[in-house]
């Protein structure tokens, strides 16, 4: 049995859910007028409760050791409570560019980035995501969105263009993240 999926997920009173069995989509609209949606596996059957405003995740029993049915029924499970947590409180990455002469500017829609390359890498600021960019102690850029996934996935995009290195500590890294420092070359003399 799946300790993940077997727990409901209470959905606050300023949240509207829309479930649809026949298509397998879960709707979910918050206070930040985000709606999101997810289709769930077939494996796995959502069902909302509207008295106790709770979504409730099941599947059969009998058939539980068969495939990966576990797997999909925490995964959804997950999914939904994320979109949950998405629409009501939302999710932020905090990023930090180390380096001299590296800088990040908005253009428009798109994010470019000067991290001592030859080329500016421009990256397309996905929809739904906004991007802050603080420049008082550095340079900071604050992803905020409903949507887990793409808040990450951007904040990984924009972490492998230069991830930092271990010797002074330059490139992109997340706030708080520790990154083990190397002694380097001994001078011989």
């Amino acid at each position: 049995m799946s300790r993940i999926g077997k727990k409901p997920i209470l959905v606050p009173a300023t949240c509207k859910v829309a479930v649809n069995a026949a298509t397998r989509e879960v709707a979910i609209t918050g206070p930040k007028g985000e709606t999101l949606k997810v289709i769930h596996r077939p494996e796995v059957s959502v069902a909302w409760n509207e008295a106790d405003r709770m979504i409730v995740c099941t599947t059969d029993m009998t058939r539980l050791d068969q495939g990966n049915r576990k797997a999909f029924w925490g995964t959804t499970r997950a999914n939904i409570a994320n979109m949950v947590k998405g629409v009501t409180d939302g999710y932020t990455e905090k990023l930090e560019i180390v380096g001299v002469g590296y800088s990040a500017k908005m253009v428009g829609t798109r994010l470019d980035l000067k991290l001592g390359y030859a080329n500016i890498i421009s990256l397309a600021i996905p929809t739904g995501v906004k991007l802050v960019i603080a420049t008082e102690n550095g340079i900071f850029l604050t992803i905020t969105g409903a949507d887990r996934q793409r808040v990450g996935e951007f904040a990984s995009a924009i972490r492998s263009k230069r991830k930092p290195e271990p010797y002074n500590g330059k490139g992109v890294k997340y706030v708080g993240e520790v990154i083990i420092r190397k002694q380097g070359k001994a001078s011989g003399g």
